[in-house]
Parts: C-alpha cells; sequence; structure tokens
C-alpha cells in the first residue's frame, strides 16, 4: 500500500501517524506539504490532527484552503480513499468533502481524554475488520468536536449509512448530535473523524482498537490489487 500524510504548519500528530501506518502496513508513508499541488499515485492520503495555522479564524478553515487540498480534491473524485483525524475532519468539511461543520465543545473547555464507540457501519473501507455495534475505545482530544448538521442532512447522512461512528455508552465528549463521531462521503471513500485511532494502535498505547481503521483500508486495497 503506498500512502501519503499532508503536512500543515500547526499540525502535532503527523508524526503519530506517520509511525502508524509505518507500524501496520510496513512502509512508512509519503509526506506532502501544504503547497503541493501534485501527489503522487497513493492508495490512502491522512489528513493528521493537531491545530493547523493555530485554529484562528474557524479550526481548518485556513488549511482548507492551501493548494494541496484541490489535490486532495482530485485524488478523492478519482476514488482514492481519504481519511482525515480531529483536524484533518474538520479540515475536509471547511473543504467540502463531507457535509456539515465542527463547532465548540458543548463545555467549552479542551476534552482529552478516551472514549466509546460504536462501528454503525461495518461495510465501509475503513471498518470492515470491526463487527456492526462493536463498541471500541479510542482517545480525544480537541477543543471544537461538536458536530452539526441541519435536518436534511442528517436524513441523508442516517439514509445513505454514511455515520460510521457514534459516541456510545454516554461518552459523548463534545455534544455532537445523534452522537455523531465520525462520517464518510456518499462515495464511501473519504472518512472523517474526531477520534484518533492511531493513538491506540499497540500494546504500548494500552489496548488496540484503533488498529482495525487501518487494516481495513490495508485488506481493501489487497483484494482490489488481487
Amino acid at each position: 500500500m503506498k500512502s501519503a500524510v499532508v503536512l500543515l504548519p500547526g499540525l502535532n500528530r503527523d508524526r503519530d501517524m506517520i509511525a502508524a501506518i509505518t507500524k501496520i502496513s510496513g512502509k512508512e508513508p509519503l509526506t506532502v506539504w501544504q503547497t503541493d499541488t501534485e501527489i503522487p499515485d497513493v492508495d490512502l492520503i491522512v489528513v493528521p490532527g493537531g491545530f493547523s495555522y493555530g485554529d484562528y479564524l474557524r479550526c481548518g478553515a485556513i488549511g482548507a484552503r492551501m493548494p494541496v487540498m484541490e489535490a486532495i480534491r482530485r485524488k478523492a473524485e478519482a476514488g482514492v480513499r481519504v481519511m482525515g483525524v480531529c483536524n484533518g475532519f474538520q479540515i475536509l468539511l471547511e473543504a467540502g468533502l463531507l457535509p456539515g461543520a465542527l463547532m465548540r465543545n458543548a463545555s467549552l473547555k479542551f476534552v482529552c481524554k478516551e472514549v466509546k464507540l460504536e462501528v454503525v457501519n461495518a461495510d465501509t473501507d475503513f471498518t470492515r475488520a470491526y463487527a456492526r455495534g462493536q463498541i471500541i475505545r479510542c482517545p480525544v482530544a480537541h477543543h471544537d468536536g461538536n458536530y452539526f448538521a441541519d435536518a436534511e442532512t442528517l436524513k441523508r447522512l442516517n439514509g445513505n449509512r454514511q455515520v460510521v461512528f457514534r459516541y456510545a455508552e454516554g461518552t459523548n465528549p463534545n455534544g455532537s448530535i445523534e452522537d455523531i463521531a465520525g462520517i464518510v462521503n456518499e462515495a464511501g471513500n473519504v472518512l472523517g473523524m474526531m477520534p484518533h485511532p492511531e493513538n491506540l494502535i499497540e500494546a504500548a498505547h494500552g489496548g488496540t482498537d484503533g488498529r482495525g481503521l487501518f487494516e481495513s483500508a490495508l485488506d481493501c486495497l489487497d483484494k482490489a490489487a488481487a
């Protein structure tokens, strides 16, 4: 599998993401800078978490307008898998690659803790390693993770099975509507989620619940290449 991790000023989870992909796939991902207008042929592009451009304006608003995002848009439209985690999710929303918006946490406080997630849709390229309804653990660390969408958008998300993860067992850390923690686009190849699966992939992290997202993408890619 060939993968790429996007680098933007202010991101601080890029090294975590690179380490996770390298450990699971056995291949270190390429790194793509904010001003790059072309992305090499890859199977997976990841926009990691952090605080791109200091979260000025709105979280992800500046990052979403960098030249590299137009290159990512073209790759996504061509079917390449794209994953945005935390600030990466915010950037994908701001870029219009996913519907809805992320607002300030309902508590108005930064939240750094472990939550539980329900796998709502186990048939996506990012969740096939899980079972529908499975509860997994995952860390979160964000100040603006309160997902919101209007009634029409929510109806479409639910009808198309685009909601992939929901906060479970009363662990919603931010007030997200309908406990939504992660969604995919209509084509199913673009995933955005607030929790950090890259930080729970080995015993040293205290568990491996996040590993399935990367293994799912790898499995789909291996089958496609067979």
